[in-house]
């Protein structure tokens, strides 16, 4: 296919923005289902009506079902697909590995699409899912140009890249602080945008000053118009703009701007900054398409829409404010001036220009305003209402070129083929035949005249070819009755879509008996030595302990610690990195090496490239985001031993998921400090140096301990791991104690302690306690008493405990549509 151009759609004048300023495909969101919990649903008749008009103006339609899915869900989701897909959505944008399975056993020929919440950044991942038929992958917001290009070569599958928009800080389907601060899920669309607050950095439990930057990993808006041509040529199949809870205009102005530079016009950088700029930005960077610069990614002042700056305040007076700028600035702009403590806003009342500067009256007469702050444009009533005509006015309105041939014979019906861009074929005659014309013969140019009239229609006359007989007649109704069917054929043909859709059933699993283990994940060589000298203190639990895994910020210390845990007749596991990318493969070669008892496996394209070089047993981490048994039977299929399941269940969606999984293959974390952000930025290289890689950075991550303090007073740390990649750790720990006697009596295999910072002394209190716990020996309420006893920051029950994690706000606003 050639490149696509893709739009983001959360209402119809958003959809009519896209297809009349040219996208070749929009996409929107699934009702209830989708990653974007803060905007209004379509109901089922606005989508279909949706579908089909963009269908009619030959624009496809990718419906966001990029949700992970909940097991008491199943029969909802079923539904819901039932419904959907005789409509004939191009394809399904989907998260969950579960759901791809179910769509693919219900609809065979539907065209799946991996999400960018799949968290796909490497060609592994994508061979590991080739049994699920997934047609396209969107690949990581984080991919480089160079990376894209790798994978590129070693697929040929189609890849979706954003190239406009805002900019997740953290991976996308790796992000809980929505989860961890507020019982929300980013894997469910109700993202609390947590990356767009402020913080305060702690270096060594000392804030550093960091004077008016306090918006800490809240990047800039991807722009990668600049970048097009290039991606273009590697074969990326199609450029993503983000942003289905913006404006009509936003997309407008985004689609006509990529389209013209997909269709091979200039990038003309500062023209299009300034029109894209005023829609919405928050300031625009390359993002990671060259690669990491945490310089620039992160501004740091701001963290809200600020449009295009134009200039500075360069006098104050009475009624007036003089801006030195070089753009013409009129009334009905709106400006913000950027002040140290709060921005302010206003329209321009008047405008004049006097020499290099600009005289504005301000709409708003309290703003406190000093000299030198900057001014920003961040409203155009004109440009608004310009972009507002391309789909709002007939002349600017898209329209579908069609081919005539027209046949007129004596003693025959006239005979009208019309062909669309695409290749359907419609006829149509009329219901008497030609006759010799007693006076003014029908001509060609009559004909064409006629047959053109397509006003009211989505369609316009391309080309035309007649052939007819002179001197006959026709009826001048029958003609226009003929254009009528003409148009209402071709726009069933445009329309329809077949879809097959087989049952599904799921049922209920007979569980295994087995013996519930823990495992032990530590964070240093410290804490692993701490372990072993004392391991007198575990004898009499031994038999319960699984494996201890070891999650080092280096790597070098592995092979030392995987002896020594050896040596004590223990089980060693290696964790792997989050993330993936081409290229990256010496982490997972190292611990190869290293010869661990398993591996635990935190990304898809690991799964692969390990279980290809090696015969090392692998368990799944958390971050694969297993919500439900069929996601579970699938990544067990792929080999693994054991999966974590997802942070995003709470207590009730677990025991509904154990119904129907093999329990023996469930793990469940008891106790761990919440990682919330997992992101490329790096927090230590952007404020604590002047790098913009780990080349120059100095590498401030191994002299000092950093925390960030959110407004709401929550101390979160910082860690970087092997590929200089930070996760944004809660500070508070949470157990899930309490759950244990049930989830043993369940069945389920195995359970999960995590360090972060503690010592050897405090984290070998918390293993007793949960040995003790697991063995039966004390109860739920007394280990957490015990355990706050060690915890400098108090303990909580956490997210297993939060049976109103997610809260469906959107069904009382639908249920009155």
């Amino acid at each position: 296919m050639n490149s696509e151009l893709l739009l983001p759609v959360g209402n119809m004048a958003m959809c009519l923005a896209a297809v009349h300023y040219g996208a070749d495909a929009i996409y929107v969101g699934v009702p209830f289902f989708n990653a974007r919990g803060r905007s209004a649903d379509l109901t089922m008749a606005e989508l279909k009506e949706m579908i089909d008009l963009c269908h009619l103006y030959g624009v496809r339609v990718n419906l966001a079902f990029n949700v992970v899915i909940f097991q008491d869900e199943y029969p909802k989701v079923i539904e819901t697909l039932k419904e959907i897909l005789p409509m004939g959505p191009d394809a399904f944008i989907v998260q969950d590995l579960g759901l791809a399975k179910l769509i693919r056993a219900m609809a065979p020929n539907q065209r799946i699409h991996a999400s960018t919440q799949m968290t796909v950044t490497n060609p592994d991942a994508i061979k590991l899912v080739d049994d699920l038929k997934i047609d396209r992958f969107v690949l990581g917001r984080e991919n480089s140009i160079n990376e894209i290009k790798l994978i590129r070569e070693k697929t040929d599958k189609e890849l979706e890249v954003f190239v406009h928009g805002a900019l997740c800080v953290a991976y996308s389907g790796q992000c809980f602080t929505s989860e961890s601060l507020g019982g929300r899920s980013a894997n469910r669309g109700q993202c609390a945008q947590s990356c767009r607050l402020e913080y305060e950095l702690f270096v060594d439990e000392v804030k550093k000053d960091l004077g008016q930057k306090k918006y800490l990993v809240s990047p800039k808006d991807l722009m990668g118009i600049e970048e097009v041509p290039t991606l273009k040529e590697l074969g990326v199949n199609s450029f993503k703009v983000e942003g289905r809870l913006k404006t009509p205009e936003y997309v407008a102005a985004a689609a006509k701007n990529y389209r013209e530079v997909l269709d091979g016009a200039p990038v003309n950088l500062e023209k299009r900054t300034e029109e894209l700029s005023t829609t919405y930005s928050r300031g625009f960077f390359s993002g990671w398409l060259h690669g990491v610069n945490h310089q620039k990614l992160v501004d740091g002042t701001y963290s809200a829409h600020r449009g295009l700056e134009i200039g500075t305040i360069k006098e104050i007076k009475k009624k007036a404010v003089m801006i030195d700028s070089t753009r013409d600035l009129k009334a009905g702009m709106g400006l913000l001036f950027a002040g140290p403590k709060e921005d302010q806003g206003s329209k321009i009342f008047t405008a004049l220009r006097i020499g290099k500067n600009f005289e504005v009256e301000l709409l708003q007469k309290d703003l406190k305003l000093e000299k030198g702050m900057k001014v920003y444009l961040n409203s155009n009533e004109a440009q608004a209402k310009d972009l507002q005509r391309g789909w709002s006015s007939r002349e600017h309105m898209k329209k579908i070129p069609l081919k005539f041939l027209v046949q007129g014979l004596y003693n025959e019906p006239l005979l009208v083929k019309v062909t669309d861009p695409e290749g359907r074929e419609i006829y149509a005659q009329t219901i008497s035949n030609l006759a010799p014309a007693s006076a003014r013969p029908m001509t060609e140019q009559f004909l064409k005249d006629e047959l053109s009239s397509l006003g009211t229609t989505v369609y316009e006359m391309g080309t035309f070819e007649c052939f007819i007989q002179e001197g006959l007649f026709l009826n001048h109704r029958e003609l226009k009755d003929v254009r009528r069917e003409l148009v209402e054929k071709m726009n069933q043909a445009r329309i329809e879509r077949r879809a097959r859709v087989e049952t599904f059933d799921l049922k209920p699993m007979v569980k295994n008996q087995t013996e519930a283990g823990l495992n032990i994940l530590l964070r240093s060589k410290k804490q692993v030595e701490g372990f072993a000298e004392n391991f007198a203190l575990f004898q009499g639990h031994k038999d319960i302990i699984k494996s201890v895994i070891l999650d080092f910020e280096f790597g070098k210390d592995y092979a030392a610690s995987v002896e020594l845990i050896k040596s004590l007749g223990v089980k060693a596991g290696i964790a792997t990195t989050r993330i993936l990318k081409p290229a990256e493969y010496y982490n997972l070669n190292t611990i190869i090496r290293c010869n661990p008892d398993l591996i635990l496996v935190r990304n898809l394209g690991a799964i692969e490239y390990l279980r290809q070089m090696s015969q090392i047993p692998l368990i799944g981490d958390f971050s694969l985001n297993v919500t439900n048994s069929l996601s579970l039977d699938y990544l067990t299929s792929k080999g693994l031993g054991s999966v974590n399941v997802s942070y995003d269940l709470n207590q009730d969606q677990l025991l509904d998921m154990l119904e129907f999984s093999d329990p023996s293959k469930m793990e469940v974390t008891l106790h761990q400090y919440m990682p919330e952000f997992h992101m490329e930025h790096c927090v230590f290289a952007a404020f604590m140096s002047n790098g913009s890689s780990f080349r120059d950075c100095g590498k401030p991550c191994e002299k000092h301990e950093v925390k960030l303090k959110d407004p709401y007073g929550n101390m979160h740390f910082l860690k970087a791991d092997q590929e200089c990649r930070n996760t944004f750790f809660k500070a508070t720990p949470q157990s899930a104690g309490f759950l244990v006697k049930e989830l043993k009596e369940r069945g389920v295999g195995s359970f999960r302690l995590e360090a972060l910072n503690e010592t050897p002394e405090e984290i070998n209190l918390k293993i007793v306690t949960y040995l003790k716990l697991i063995k039966g020996e004390i109860t739920a309420d007394y280990a957490l008493n015990s355990l706050k006893v060690v915890e400098s920051y108090g303990l909580g029950l956490g997210q297993m405990n939060k049976s109103d994690t997610y809260k469906d706000r959107k069904k009382e606003t639908n249920q009155h549509k």
